[in-house]
């Protein structure tokens, strides 16, 4: 009988599609509802938007949910492609996004962008190169044949330096670009976002896998939970739109301008990855996945903080959806790269 092959869910492997009828959807409900869009706009919480905080927090608490802590004490034998992770993610990611922003944003586009909006759109893109991915990156080793084990450390590692490294990265760069954030917001962000699913998953996980088992909750629970974040995601979606709608259809040139710098960002970190990953000697099932959780990104962070932070009718919104947009065929063609590149333990030669 032929080996399996790995498969991309039938959601997650259209997702861009799904974004653009979110797109189209959230357009006409915007042109349709008018200022009565306002009434949902106004339902905040310490600069939170209530509704949408709602389905943001279904849309990464699943998430979180999977990822198991206890797998950072397997962190021995990973420990070069650990270090490798950990040092793109947070020491060059989050600096070559907002270098090539600036670039794009108040230079090449400074005659057709604002120079206000274009800082809106820097902002955006340094709270996506801020955020490395947790979740999709399963999806992305998974397909690309990399080892589960050490993408799972990777990930627990990641998320735990999230709650420690994210503000103030963000805080740095959005502070450079001379965009003043109140570190409250910020805080408060992250908080909602970030450690509270955080905690709520990792309760959750543990209590499921004692009173269930693993079986069951790799097998009943994660299924069961899945469309729940994808619809969360496409929900959220198309309120983004919705406000965002007279600006898009005013200049949609901006979502093609938005979305040049963030693919060359994502190539560049693949291939910086990939690099590095052959200079170190690891192997390919541990390059493989390092390389993909650099260049994705965790979008539904970004989205969370770009609204808490900006508002709904935002530039940095806009761009953080525009993220969105890019990764999922961005990603599969990265996978299918990395798939052609795939070396034997015994390849020690440089690609």
């Amino acid at each position: 009988m032929a080996d399996q092959q790995p498969s991309i869910g039938f959601f997650e492997k259209y997702l861009t599609a799904w974004v653009l009828l979110c797109i189209g959807a959230g357009i006409a409900l915007g042109q349709v509802a008018g200022s009565g869009m306002q009434v949902i706009a106004d339902l905040e919480l310490n600069t939170v938007n209530i509704p949408v905080a709602i389905l943001i927090w279904l849309m990464i608490y699943p998430m979180m949910v999977q990822v198991d802590f206890g797998s950072v004490a397997r962190i021995g034998p990973q420990i070069k492609g650990l270090s490798l992770t950990v040092v793109v993610n947070w020491l060059i990611k989050p600096f070559t996004m907002a270098f090539f922003a600036w670039v794009f944003f108040t230079k090449l586009y400074a005659a057709w962008i604002a120079p206000e909006l274009a800082n809106e759109y820097i902002a955006g893109a340094i709270l996506l190169g801020a955020a490395p991915c947790t979740a999709m990156v399963f999806v992305w080793s998974y397909l690309s044949g990399g080892d589960p084990n050490y993408t799972l450390v990777q990930v627990s590692v990641n998320d735990l330096l999230l709650l420690v490294l994210f503000i103030p990265i963000v805080q740095f760069l959005l502070g450079i670009t001379g965009i003043a954030i109140p570190w409250g917001v910020l805080v408060t962000s992250v908080i909602v976002f970030v450690v509270i699913p955080l905690v709520a998953g990792y309760l959750t996980h543990r209590w499921l896998i004692r009173t269930k088992g693993e079986a069951w909750f790799k097998t009943h629970f994660l299924p069961a939970l899945k469309p729940l974040s994808i619809a969360a995601l496409l929900l959220t979606l198309v309120l983004l739109f919705a406000f965002q709608g007279r600006k898009i259809l005013a200049n949609p040139l901006d979502i093609l301008l938005i979305a040049i710098p963030l693919s060359l960002q994502t190539y560049f970190i693949f291939f910086l990855t990939w690099k590095g990953g052959r200079w170190l000697k690891l192997p390919y099932r541990t390059c493989a996945p390092a390389s993909m959780i650099g260049a994705s990104n965790f979008f539904e962070l970004a989205v969370a903080v770009a609204i808490a932070l900006f508002g709904l009718n935002s530039g940095a919104a806009l761009a953080t959806v525009v993220g969105v947009l890019i990764e999922v065929p961005i990603m599969l063609h990265l996978v299918r790269i990395a798939k052609r590149w795939e070396y034997g333990s015994d390849d020690q030669t440089i690609r």
